[in-house]
């Protein structure tokens, strides 16, 4: 079976589709599926394709750099021979070229949201995205052969937007680091670090979350533990001096982007990780955190109401007020209930959202698609 992978970034650009479908790619082609990749070059591909490897990628230099058009995607994909391809976001002219491919091939696509339809994504661009559900986006939605959501949650939006497609649910997932000694501070280390990690953009609701941290200053200054918000992230839309500039007089660090080997320390050196977004398909950041077994606190907008169950991560509402009252519980937690949080979402990431078991899950799906048994994972 060739499978066909299409998104519009392959690189860091992407944010969270960025390490997504690469893993699931990956996840897929261990199942003895030929994966080939495609996408638009942009300034970060040269350096972040090695990290496709071994999968065969090919970028292509986009002539509408916004909305990701390049004549040669076309040609590469007919060329490619798939018997089935994986469509990854939204909005942009990878739509169009997954909808042209099935129309000129005649064989069967897979379209995978990422959280773009749900409430306040559509509401973001609003205008926008409307032009696009009109001329293109609604018939590529419509013609898929299966939607795939991350969530019991995203499934319900997809319906919400009006579409009858089969739904396959079947999680994001994450490669399981080795834990040394050195993954954890001294436990008399001060001070703490409370690590948000992402895309800096209005969704991820980070304004309330420093006006939460202003509020919960006076809490600090009386208890033997004093923290600090580290906030790593590239800009977007300006939105980073809209923060530095409500982020005056606390103690909130701005780290920039960080990947790689940085990224990699962000997560063994913090105490604690933070996602408190308005709206998410699910978050890599998230399931990144609990590998590396720290505690969580996020929003029901997450979509990862498993790490409520299991007790690895603390609700918190996406008010100032409501943050805030999630901060100051996390700081009253003695290390030990720290640490068992965070052992029990690294336990909860080995079990439900293991790239092995995802890849055999969407393969399942594809093998649906062309016509074998159709597995647990698809609601009709």
């Amino acid at each position: 079976m060739k499978v066909g992978f299409l998104v519009s970034s392959v690189s860091r650009e992407a944010g969270g589709l960025f390490q997504s479908v690469r893993g699931l790619a990956r996840a897929v082609a261990s199942t003895n599926g030929s994966v080939r990749v495609f996408g638009i070059s942009d300034e970060q591909s040269a350096v972040d394709l090695q990290g496709w490897r071994p999968l065969s990628v090919e970028t292509f230099r986009p002539r509408l750099r916004r909305w990701g058009y390049s004549n040669q995607l076309m040609p590469a994909m007919l060329d490619a021979d798939l018997d089935i391809l994986s469509a990854h976001g939204l909005w942009k002219y990878c739509s169009v070229a997954s909808h042209r491919w099935h129309r000129r091939t005649g064989r069967p696509y897979l379209v995978h949201p990422h959280g773009m339809l749900d409430a306040w994504a559509l509401q973001n661009a609003r205008s926008k995205k409307r032009i696009a559900a009109a001329l293109y986006e609604n018939q590529h939605l419509r013609e898929a052969a299966c939607l795939r959501a991350l969530s019991e949650a995203e499934a319900r939006s997809i319906r919400s937007y009006g579409l009858k497609n089969p739904i396959c649910i079947i999680p994001n997932g994450v490669d399981l680091p080795e834990l040394s000694a050195s993954n954890t501070k001294a436990q008399s280390a001060n001070p703490r670090t409370l690590l948000y990690l992402g895309r800096l953009h209005p969704k991820k609701n980070l304004a309330n979350l420093i006006r939460a941290w202003s509020e919960t200053s006076n809490f600090q200054s009386g208890n033997s533990e004093r923290w600090v918000l580290a906030i790593a992230g590239w800009d977007q839309v300006g939105y980073e001096s809209e923060l530095k500039g409500i982020a005056v007089g606390a103690s909130v660090v701005f780290l920039g982007p960080q990947f790689g080997a940085d990224k990699t320390e962000c997560y063994r050196t913090c105490d604690a990780f933070i996602l408190p977004s308005l709206s998410e398909g699910l978050p890599m950041t998230v399931l990144e955190a609990w590998s590396y077994a720290k505690p969580v606190l996020m929003t029901a907008e997450c979509n990862l109401p498993e790490g409520f169950s299991a007790a690895a991560a603390l609700r918190v509402g996406s008010s100032a007020d409501e943050i805030a009252a999630g901060l100051n519980q996390l700081f009253e937690m003695s290390d030990d209930h720290r640490t068992a949080m965070g052992t029990r979402g690294r336990t909860l990431v080995a079990k439900k959202f293991s790239w092995a078991r995802i890849g055999k899950e969407m393969h399942a799906v594809y093998e649906w698609v062309l016509g074998a048994e159709m597995p647990n994972t698809i609601r009709v």
